[in-house]
């Protein structure tokens, strides 16, 4: 918009302050659009000791493990870490409002075996976990969910009841699942600790090593929802 030329000086410096206005804000706009194209989208890691790194030095933990590969993929992402040793997944509703005052974009809950080793209700473990997702998606955050399985000296009972849990959420809440988060590295003498239960360092990275195309994949889904680009 430029005022008609028809009042002398004051028509030019009026001209003249919309014209700085204006290329103001366009340079104030390309600043925002770089900022938010390279901001690191904000992966936070909702889980008990398995993420906490249990065991393991803090460099080792599956969340700073995870970053690091998604960085050497190229991809932008600072992956927190709200692991709680012995946590159940009602210590994760708990824990839910501190764990959003991060501001996280994605959160990949990783709870339940504390409740599976504690021998708690499957009923109570699933109701706590569709408070966690309704939750999180309710504050306008994409959630992934991670999968556990039960000890199998509880019997095919409990196991089946429990197991079946996670893939019961996911296709009621429309998230995507990793089936299980132990997988490849649960009852392997080689990649756990002496308590048969917590993975070592290279159980960590067969961790993040199976998960990564999960993450990734969904991560490209992210992006697409919100029009984001995917990499930097």
């Amino acid at each position: 918009m430029i005022v008609s030329t028809g009042y002398g000086g004051f028509t030019a410096a009026v001209n003249s302050r919309i014209a700085a206005f204006l290329v103001l804000l366009v340079c104030v706009l390309a600043v925002s659009g770089a900022q938010a194209q390279t901001a690191p989208i904000k992966l936070a890691v909702l889980g008990d000791s398995l993420a906490a790194g249990y065991g393991v030095k803090p460099g080792e933990a599956m969340p700073t493990r995870l970053e690091v590969a998604l960085k050497a993929a190229g991809r932008n992402v600072a992956v927190i870490n709200h692991g709680v040793s012995g946590d159940t997944t009602a210590g994760g509703v708990e824990r839910l409002d501190w764990m959003l005052a991060d501001k996280p974009d994605i959160v990949l809950v990783e709870l339940g075996a504390n409740d599976a080793l504690r021998a708690l209700d499957p009923v109570g473990t699933e109701r706590n976990l569709d408070i966690i997702v309704t939750r999180l998606k309710a504050a306008g955050v994409t959630v992934w969910l991670a999968g556990m399985l039960a000890p199998r000296n509880y019997g095919p009972e409990y196991a089946a009841q429990f197991d079946g849990l996670y893939k019961r959420l996911a296709d009621k809440h429309d998230v995507p699942l990793y089936a299980f988060f132990l997988d490849g590295v649960a009852q392997d003498p080689a990649l756990n600790q002496a308590d048969g239960i917590h993975p070592n360092p290279r159980g960590v990275d067969i961790v993040v090593e199976r998960i990564l195309p999960f993450v990734t994949r969904n991560l490209d889904d992210y992006a697409a929802s919100v029009r984001r680009p995917a990499r930097p």
